[in-house]
């Protein structure tokens, strides 16, 4: 069974790392022993022990918030850069050698949110960024052996709670005055709501995305994408990707031609 070390009690917005050592490598075997350890920060190499190897990373970094573009100050977009992305670049580079020595699997905890923005393009920003990381890594690790694998989980927000209900008048205390004339209150409210309302049919079944990262660990044929999402955010996702950038620009516009400035 796993064992489990804990430094110290994890939050949401801790950019954490799940790293799996394998006595055995022969993964289809019942005969191996796991140690799962919990990795808040890794910016040196790692040495696994002497009598163990390497088999698996999972970088599972993620911080979210929500916000139009000029509502987030600078200091917001460089905390989300160094948490979602940066995080798991530096735990990825940390275990690369060990990774590479014996050829085992990296995978990224991304988001269908990398293929578009509805209130979070923060959040969006980030997620694309790791995937555009992921597809470079992959084509390079492959003549190492290894395999590089991303989860795209659509909206769990009820299960991971990576993603608390926004207060509009927080929201609106927060702006500046320049955004507060462009603004108002019945706007942010709204824009608050209609969020508020995507979070709340988030689903409960977190255990589909685990299953998922589990699969890309243990696989001896992984995918390079699992995309764990409703029927209809993959059919979102679809559309996003095959057809072009009006398209999908009236799509959204259409999905938020309710909230109006005034």
């Amino acid at each position: 069974m796993p064992t489990v070390e804990r430094g110290c009690a994890l939050q949401c917005a801790t950019a954490c790392a799940m790293v799996t050592f394998m006595l055995s490598r022969r993964l289809l075997s019942p005969q191996f022993s796991t140690t799962l350890l919990v990795v808040l920060a890794a910016h040196e190499p790692v040495d696994a022990p002497s009598d163990q190897g390497f088999w698996g990373l999972v970088n599972n970094a993620g911080i979210s918030t929500f916000g139009e573009t000029g509502w987030l100050s600078m200091e917001k977009y460089e905390k989300f850069a160094d948490v979602n992305l940066l995080g798991s670049i530096r735990t990825t580079l940390a275990f690369l050698p060990l990774l590479r020595k014996y050829k085992g699997r990296i995978v990224f905890t991304s988001s269908i949110i990398a293929y578009f923005s509805l209130g979070n393009g923060i959040y969006s920003m980030t997620k694309a960024a790791i995937e555009k990381f992921c597809d470079a890594l992959r084509l390079e690790m492959k003549k190492f052996g290894v395999r590089v694998c991303i989860i795209q989980p659509g909206n769990y927000a009820h299960s991971t709670k990576i993603q608390p209900p926004v207060s509009a008048e927080e929201i609106w205390n927060e702006l500046g005055e320049e955004e507060k004339a462009v603004y108002n209150k019945e706007y942010v409210q709204e824009r608050a709501n209609f969020f508020n309302s995507i979070l709340s049919r988030g689903s409960a079944n977190g255990n589909e995305v685990v299953d998922a990262m589990v699969d890309a660990l243990m696989s001896p044929a992984p995918k390079a994408r699992y995309m764990v999402a409703k029927l209809k955010e993959k059919a979102l996702v679809f559309v996003c990707a095959l057809f072009p950038t009006v398209v999908m620009d009236s799509v959204l516009s259409y999905v938020l031609s309710k909230v109006k400035l005034a």
